[in-house]
This record gives C-alpha cells, structure tokens and sequence, in this order.
C-alpha cells in the first residue's frame, strides 16, 4: 500500500505563484497570506509590477517572507533556474500556482493571421507545462505537493473566435490530468481551474475594449446571473485545493463562471 501523501497545512507551506504581479496570481498570493502561508514566491515578467506586488504582500503581512523573480515563464532554462532558486529561498516548494497568460483578443478563424496560431499556442500552453515539469523533481521527492494551473472554459465549450485559444486552454487540460494520473503515486496533486470572463483584470480590459471579442464577452456575461467571477474568487477555490480540505482531489478542471456555462 503506497505511503500516506504529504499534505501540509497552509501555514507550513511554501507556496510559488507564477505569474503573481496581478490579477488571479495576486489574488491567490494575497489569499494565501490570508490562510496563513508565510513562505510565497512570485514569479513574472516585470520587475517594476513584481516590486509592487511584493511591496503589496508584504504591506498586508509583515511576517512572511516574500521572494520576487522576474523570469519569461516560456523560456525552459529560466524556468527550471528560477524554480530551483525558489526551492533554495523558501526551503522547500508545497505549492505550484500557473497564472501565466499573454495577450490575446478572441478573433474569428478565417480573420486570424495564419502566422499568428503557432504564437498563440505556445504563448498560452507552454508556461504552465514547463513550471509543472520543474516543480514536478521536488515535490516527488518530499512526497507530496498541489499544482493548480489556470486555463479558461475555452478548453471545455467551442466559443466563436476562441478555435486557437480553446486548442491551447484544451492542451492545458489534458496535460494537468495526465500529469495528476502519474504523478499521484508521489503523493503531488494536479488540478485545473477554467474560468470565464473575470471582471477587473487586464485580460477583461482587452477583451472588452471594443470589436467582435467585447460583443462575445458582453454576451457571455449576461450569462452570469451568480455574478461575474472576480480574481478572489479564483483565489478561494486556489486556496482550497493547495490546502488539506482538498487532499482527495486531483485531475479536475472545476469552472468558477457565474453560471455562463456548465461545462
């Protein structure tokens, strides 16, 4: 019988949010202060926003140790450096968070610049494949851990101007359930959360400036009779499946939409 995995509570964990300068990632750290996590670790692109953010944490909760690395979440040598580097800073790595996305504005099909479906791919599927891969070696080694990566209900419902983006949300998917069915005997759990329109983020602000995309997300969020998800709300259900309440869940892609589908 395989050994009881490791599940730690949030006060013990050390947590990595990639991704964590904004939006869902900022949320999920600022949630995880909240639950009582006192080792985090931000990754991101900008050093000017992750000053910011770190600043922002470390405001709201003086006595954690908060790490900042700017890192390309797409280029495979950073990531396996910054990961091992978090590892090194925090003593240890419970929780992998996989907040990374790229610009995109939903477009229909035969509109869409040919040269641009490889960009958007790898843009969107890549980054949270290689930090899965790279944390994968640490939490197999202590006996357990929680991946939650973020990916969109474009991996589950064929939404008009999103055939790139859904390949990619979909490739997002399949590859965290795959990665929970090996990775289980390790104790490490993978789940996806695949949310909608989320009000107040960047990506909103894009995809409803103007055009086709903000007539399909105006659309969609008249769907949404529960309200409009907000990054706290992501952050909750985050927080749970990093947590002990969550110790049986794993290879799930749960929706946290309002209502705009039930998928």
């Amino acid at each position: 019988m395989n050994a009881r995995p490791l599940v730690r509570t949030h006060s013990e964990q050390a947590v990595l949010v990639a991704g964590g300068t904004s939006g869902v990632g900022l949320a999920s750290a600022e949630a995880f202060l909240d639950a009582g996590v006192r080792r985090i670790a931000l990754l991101g692109r900008s050093q000017e926003r992750g000053t910011r953010a770190r600043a922002t944490l470390l405001e709201r909760c003086p006595d954690a140790q908060v790490e900042f690395l700017s890192v390309d979440a797409g280029d495979v040598d950073l990531v396996q450096e910054a990961v091992a580097e978090v590892h090194r800073r925090l003593g240890g790595l419970d929780v992998l968070v996989s907040s990374v996305t790229t610009a995109y504005r939903p477009e229909l099909l035969h509109r869409t610049d040919p040269l641009d479906i490889a960009g958007i791919l790898s843009g969107q599927a890549v980054p949270p494949m290689l930090l899965t891969r790279a944390v994968l070696p640490f939490m197999r080694e202590q006996g357990g851990g929680s991946i939650i990566n973020i990916a969109s209900d474009a991996a589950k419902v064929a939404t008009p101007g999103e055939s790139v983006l859904g390949a990619a949300m979909a490739a997002i998917v399949m590859f965290s359930r795959v990665a929970a069915i090996e990775a289980k005997r390790d104790g490490v759990r993978v789940n996806v959360l695949t949310p909608s329109l989320i009000a107040g983020t960047a990506t909103a602000k894009n995809v409803l400036s103007d055009g086709f995309s903000k007539k399909l997300f105006e659309k969609a969020a008249e769907q949404a009779h529960l309200g409009v998800a907000e990054p706290e709300d992501l952050a909750a259900m985050v927080v749970f499946l990093a947590g002990p309440g969550a110790a049986r869940v794993t290879g799930q892609a749960i929706s946290v939409n309002g209502g705009i589908s039930a998928a």
